[in-house]
């Protein structure tokens, strides 16, 4: 996974530690899900945000 390889990681809990953290804060929000049309959840938050501003 290239998260790892931009990390120097030394024991499993850190490894572990830097998937979890990739997962959840980057691929999670920026990949785009059928059940939100197609957009990312960023996308839909800013519309929503811009919508209710």
């Amino acid at each position: 996974m290239e998260a790892l390889y931009a990390e120097d990681v030394s024991n499993k809990k850190e490894a572990y530690s830097c998937v979890f953290d990739y997962i959840e804060m980057f691929y999670n929000s920026h990949r785009r899900h059928s059940t939100l049309g197609y957009k990312s959840p960023n996308t839909v938050e800013q519309e929503y945000l811009k919508m209710c501003a």
